[in-house]
């Protein structure tokens, strides 16, 4: 399990991330997370074969396509999928190895620190970040919409 300092330098040192499985659907939690990530003033760099363009970022088809430096290999993937990206996330020189909520593979997280990468299990960047920089309140989100603050009446 990776300690709060640890996660707080990750997220601290980190600037560019690969978003394996990245959805171009609001709705998907991974769309919702590189939003955030974003607007926090990150890169995300889309990776998914199926979409050319995702937050109005260039999307790539696999890891060994990205042209610039990654730090994090973001991974929205099942568990069982994670060791195919081991190997690519070595080769770009990625630093740390990220797999979302409920995503545990000790396999690949042994080969992926085998090859000199960080890896995180079972948390997700936004709500690590926000629970660590702010902006996590009590609903998991922060919306703008629930506040301390009364309501205006209109009369």
């Amino acid at each position: 399990m990776t300690d709060n300092n640890a996660l707080r330098r990750i997220l601290q040192e980190s600037k560019t991330i690969a978003m394996v499985g990245l959805s171009a659907n609001w709705y998907r939690p991974s769309y919702f997370a590189a939003k955030y990530l974003l607007d926090k003033g990150f890169a995300v760099i889309p990776v998914n074969p199926n979409y050319e363009e995702v937050l109005g970022q260039k999307c790539y088809p696999d890891l060994d396509a990205i042209d610039e430096p990654v730090d994090v290999v973001d991974l929205f993937q099942r568990s069982e999928a994670i060791p195919q990206f081991v190997e690519p996330a070595i080769r770009i020189g990625a630093k740390v190895l990220w797999m979302q909520l409920e995503v545990i593979n000790e396999e690949a997280a042994s080969a992926a620190r085998a090859g000199g990468l960080e890896v995180v299990m079972d948390r997700c960047m936004k709500i690590e970040y926000a629970r660590l920089f702010g902006g996590l309140n009590w609903a998991g989100v922060n919306t703008g919409i629930i506040s301390a603050k009364r309501p205006k009446l209109v009369p």
